[in-house]
């Protein structure tokens, strides 16, 4: 494509140069050019592309877009600045695809809770009802019948663009994708054009990110503030902060909630390890899924499937069948032993879990916990974390999580600070977790409750800089067998 195609829509850009030069590929990674590439310099948190300039020239790159001029004697060269690299990398990587977003509905999921699991459960939605749809989420992302691995929860702005274009390509009619707050603030959406946008709920995380709650909120809200008047907003306005992320939205707003008037309500008739029993629109449906926090997961699958125009009959019919995507309240039954594991990595998360456990178990039951806390991120979570596991549990195990570069023995006395005292004796710490997994399986009893929280689908677990293969519910079932 010639850059002038590719950045004619893009305004207030200062051009040096020719732009009726051909791009062949737009990469923000020095070691990835090759000759005729367009090179992005985006200052990032531990590097500035601007510093490997130089380095893309060498390589080939006949365009540096970037925030900054360098001296370059070179007359072949043309240099494109911008007051924000990164948005601007963004909207040329959707122009570089054909703008993929504008030949699907796209709809985004944002929020501190239910973003992987509201995902999930749309897509499985719609391609029960055979409709061609695809997934973007932090599980995976699924295009028919391809399957690809992806480390955020969000893609790069450049894989966003390649999946979404793939998806064009196979005749997806329906995207359904995860955004994070991290994507929102780093500008990897920028250019997308959302049919529908969701907010599942906000509460305590990324903090050493986004270091204050004000922050983390207001980049939520700037998802809604970008939307155009053509959109759909549907927020959940049990979530006290729900109608500021909306208001100063030129979407169309749609609200649901359990508790109040709101354009879309259910009701929940029974909760049980078997699956909620809920009432919608005077019919009884029983699913397949656990616990209030799952309930608000159904009821924004209704409502964004009446909201993109799905029959209400299919809808019904289609809450029935759904599942929970791995690691989200996935249930191990073995010998009269209910193990569950769960990626519940935040404080109202993993209260969400132990709330649930609590009312369906029996009172006789206890409930054995084992959690931790990842390293390198939100500390402040970490007392607030020990506090929950601790005052919903019998017994309860903190353990590692993914460590990462942190001592695991120094986030576990952080967890244990926030524990109250009369609930100390409650508390077991070992740092390895696989025995941590294994003691808790010797402690657990027939019609006993075991949660293994924190890190859900997960199939490895991150020690210094390496990822060294884990997974819960594998380690959960073997160790039950031996138990038993």
């Amino acid at each position: 494509m010639l850059l002038k195609e590719l950045i004619k829509e893009i305004e207030n850009l200062d051009i040096r140069g020719s732009t009726n030069i051909k791009v062949n590929n737009v990469t923000k990674n020095s070691n990835e050019i090759k000759p005729g590439d367009l090179f992005v310099a985006i200052k990032g948190s531990k590097s500035d592309g601007h510093d490997f300039i130089n380095d893309a020239i060498i390589k080939g790159a006949k365009c540096i877009l970037s925030e900054k001029i360098i001296d370059v004697e070179d007359d072949n060269l043309t240099f494109v600045i911008t007051k924000c690299s990164k948005e601007t990398y963004s909207r040329v990587c959707s122009k570089f695809f054909d703008n993929p977003s504008n030949k699907l509905k796209l709809i985004g999921i944002t929020g501190t809770n239910g973003k992987t699991t509201s995902s999930n459960l749309l897509y499985q939605m719609f391609t029960i009802n055979n409709i061609k749809s695809g997934l973007i989420s932090t599980n995976e992302i699924i295009i028919g019948s391809d399957k690809f691995e992806t480390s955020l929860t969000t893609p790069d702005s450049y894989d966003l663009n390649f999946y979404l274009n793939k998806m064009v390509s196979n005749g997806i009619r329906f995207c359904f994708m995860e955004v994070s707050s991290h994507a929102i603030d780093q500008r990897r959406i920028s250019g997308l054009n959302f049919d529908l946008a969701i907010f599942t709920n906000i509460t305590h995380d990324h903090l050493n990110y986004h270091k204050t709650f004000k922050n983390y909120l207001n980049v939520k809200k700037r998802f809604f503030d970008d939307l155009v008047k053509d959109s759909i907003s549907l927020i959940n306005v049990d979530d006290k902060n729900a109608n500021y992320i909306v208001q100063n939205t030129i979407s169309k707003v749609y609200r649901l909630s359990l508790l109040k008037d709101a354009d879309y309500k259910l009701k929940i008739i029974e909760n049980s390890f078997t699956g909620l029993m809920i009432k919608v629109d005077n019919e009884l449906i029983n699913t397949q899924l656990i616990g209030k926090f799952n309930a608000y997961n159904l009821l924004t699958v209704l409502s964004a499937s009446k909201l993109l125009n799905l029959e209400s009959k299919k809808i019904l019919v289609g809450l029935s069948m759904l599942k929970n995507p791995d690691g989200r309240f996935d249930v191990v039954q073995m010998n009269k032993i209910i193990g569950i594991v769960d990626y519940a990595h935040t404080p109202d998360a993993l209260l969400n879990v132990l709330e649930t456990i609590s009312d369906i178990k029996n009172n006789e039951n206890s409930i054995i916990t084992v959690v931790g806390c990842g390293g390198g991120r939100d500390k402040e979570k970490r007392f607030k974390m020990g506090r929950i596991a601790s005052k919903y549990s019998n017994k309860v195990i903190f353990t590692s999580d993914n460590p990462r570069d942190e001592d695991p023995k120094l986030i576990i006395d952080d967890m244990i600070s926030g524990v109250d005292d009369e609930d100390k004796k409650k508390v077991i710490n070992i740092v390895d977790r696989k025995k941590a997994i294994e003691r808790a399986s010797k402690i657990v009893k027939p019609n006993d409750i075991l949660l293994i929280a924190g890190k859900g689908h997960e199939n490895y677990q991150i020690i210094k800089s390496k990822k060294i293969e884990f997974n819960d519910k594998n380690i959960l079932k073997e160790t039950l067998k031996m138990a038993v």
